[in-house]
């Protein structure tokens, strides 16, 4: 299973708010909750996983049905209220995340987006606000 870029947020906004409980680390340097808070990694998080089952469920790997996969999912992580929280650190772990579950799903990514005259980088670049 891939880890999902929320998952990670998530888990090192508990490790770092544990360390704050545990006096390991001042609470004037615990900044994880400001970078994700909860709202906008729970938004994400649903985004993700409604993608992957998408991707999943596919009654076919035709061009058509995954490309509106990956619009559904660009748009939704759009509405996510993720131009506040998405860097280009968060930007790239939501882009490699949504090429790497296509890719598990036995799509040929490069493929794919050359077929639409696009690099695989661009993927996303479409319908993405972040």
């Amino acid at each position: 299973m891939i880890e999902r870029p929320s998952q990670r947020w998530q888990r090192v906004v508990a490790e770092e708010a544990a360390a704050v409980a545990a006096g390991a680390l001042p609470p004037e340097e615990a900044h994880a909750a400001q970078f994700w808070p909860p709202v906008f990694t729970v938004a994400v998080e649903a985004a993700l996983v409604a993608y992957e089952l998408e991707v999943e469920r596919l009654p076919a790997r035709t061009d058509e049905l995954i490309w509106a996969a990956v619009r559904r999912v660009v748009i939704a992580l759009n509405d996510t209220g993720g131009d506040e929280f998405i860097e280009t650190g968060e930007r790239e772990e939501l882009a490699g995340f949504i090429d790497s579950v296509l890719t598990a799903a036995g799509v040929d990514v490069e493929a794919l987006t050359a077929r639409q005259g696009r690099d695989r980088a661009e993927l996303t670049d479409e319908w993405r606000d972040w």
